[in-house]
């Protein structure tokens, strides 16, 4: 009897390595040719922009493409409802379960704070706005990996800003527009720990 070696283990895959679709690229070059039509990148830069994204494989190659690009306000993000969510003394949350992503939260500390976890929802807009008052306690908010934060709408306050993630976001992942007005907690926006 011969022993049979193990199995490989399939290694995850991280999110700009996963293979882009026709739909993907489609969506990349439409946003491509609105930033020509709007002046942000002229006609040579767009034909080398719409050749490379044509041929991209992965979301990571078509996030390079409009990294330097705002993504244009979903007309979605309007008709969904409002989230408020106040902390009070006891604090609010919502997630870490899935849960419906409207187009406008917005976080009222209080003594308690407040959480805000989207590292299992699915959203299909293209933005969401956060409005964090943080008040005597603080607004956390955790996104996934390939989602993005805007965070320069922001009054830091006593309590100040501690923005833990990067500029890099994947096509077809939201844009977290966080604003805040001052006083003091602090409003924090990470990743999901490892």
């Amino acid at each position: 009897m011969t022993a049979q070696p193990p199995e490989p283990t399939p290694r995850p895959v991280p999110s700009g390595e996963l293979r882009a679709s026709h739909d993907d690229r489609e969506a990349v070059v439409e946003q491509l040719r609105d930033a020509a039509a709007e002046g942000r990148i002229d006609l040579d830069e767009l034909d080398s922009r719409l050749e490379q994204a044509l041929t991209s494989k992965t979301y990571g190659e078509l996030a390079l493409l409009t990294a330097d690009l705002p993504k244009p306000p979903s007309a979605a993000a309007e008709n969904l409802p409002l989230l408020v969510l106040k902390g009070g003394m006891y604090g609010a949350s919502r997630g870490p379960d899935r849960w419906e992503v409207p187009g406008h939260v917005i976080a009222h500390a209080g003594v308690g704070g407040v959480s805000l976890d989207f590292t299992r929802v699915e959203c299909r807009l293209a933005e969401v706005v956060v409005e964090a008052y943080g008040e005597t306690s603080g607004v956390t908010i955790v996104i996934p990996d390939g989602w993005a934060t805007d965070t320069t709408g922001m009054d830091p306050g006593f309590g100040g800003i501690k923005d833990k993630t990067t500029p890099d976001r994947l096509p077809g992942t939201p844009l977290i527009r966080y604003r805040a007005a001052g006083r003091s907690g602090a409003r924090r926006v990470s990743r999901p720990p490892r």
